[in-house]
């Protein structure tokens, strides 16, 4: 979950920067972990729009609270700020969803790794808008990734059966969302607080969710035996690590934190290997490592720009 470039660190300390560090590691080993908790449940045939639904909700929560503790330039006067969060929101309701869709369709890694691609689609839709330059080291870039993308997936070889199309579909999806919330948050970031931003966002994502999920399986959630994972979700996938991220930002220049973020596709692929017994052919491994470096190396080649 990469904000990508939509903060910029202000000048820190040693000190500030390895706290900064910490936190924008900290928030993608939540992310990590988070996309682990949601095989488990879309394992047990909870819908992942009702999954997405509480990770939203409790994370609307936590962002509110901030909001009320730092309500400092909330910006909520101006349009243009409503109308790039409710953007940003519709893209992480979709990236929520289409997250644990691939995950149930699929394993946790792939869905990861294909969710990396994000800055990827950032580029293309870039490109097509005009917004950036294109030059031969993206398009080599983007010509790895999507080579990375063909293997982690095997789409080469349907016959062996290790990713379905609906499950790297939605996986590439997610990524495509994940870029809305990218530029939502960004075209937004110049009209107010990051915590008016994704107050606002999870909002239209919980509504979104509130509307396209089952009100009966919504209750259900209440009293079954998976509430505390369902909690543990929010508070982890939305909750602590989007503050955690933004705190973290703060002092940790774009750079690093392109490379601290691949902490959370690892985590999560090794979540899934150890918990949801997961396994990933020699070819995904290179597929999902090319993927991982290139989106890094183009990341950090952007940012020292």
């Amino acid at each position: 979950m990469m904000l990508w470039h939509s903060i910029h660190p202000k000048k820190p300390n040693l000190s500030a920067r390895h706290w900064s560090t910490s936190l924008v590691a900290l928030a993608a080993f939540c992310w990590g972990v988070a996309g682990g908790i949601g095989g488990i449940l879309t394992g047990d045939d909870w819908s992942p729009l009702v999954v997405s639904l509480y990770r939203g909700g409790i994370g609307l929560l936590f962002v509110g609270v901030w909001l009320a503790l730092r309500p400092q330039r909330s910006g909520f006067g101006s349009r243009k700020l409503w109308f790039w969060s409710i953007v940003a929101g519709v893209g992480v309701a979709g990236n929520f969803t289409f997250y644990f869709v691939s995950i149930a369709e699929g394993s946790v890694a792939v869905a990861a790794t294909l969710m990396y691609c994000a800055p990827i689609f950032v580029y293309i839709v870039s490109f097509i808008f005009k917004l950036e330059q294109i030059t031969v080291i993206k398009c080599v870039a983007i010509g790895l990734v999507m080579l990375g993308v063909v293997l982690l997936t095997g789409v080469y070889d349907l016959d062996a059966g290790q990713v379905t199309l609906a499950a790297a579909g939605a996986g590439l999806l997610s990524g495509v969302c994940y870029a809305l919330f990218i530029f939502g948050f960004k075209y937004a970031a110049p009209h107010g607080s990051p915590q008016s931003i994704l107050t606002i966002a999870f909002a239209v994502l919980t509504a979104i969710m509130f509307l396209a999920s089952d009100l009966a399986e919504f209750v259900d959630v209440l009293t079954a035996a998976r509430l505390p994972l369902f909690l543990l979700l929010g508070v982890l996938g939305a909750g602590l690590s989007f503050i955690f991220y933004v705190l973290g930002l703060n002092y940790t220049a774009p750079a690093l934190a392109s490379i601290v973020a691949m902490v959370e596709p690892v985590t999560a692929s090794v979540f899934g290997i150890l918990f949801l017994d997961e396994s990933l052919a020699g070819m995904q491994v290179f597929g999902m490592a090319l993927i991982l470096v290139t989106v890094t190396a183009l990341c950090v080649y952007s940012s020292k720009r």
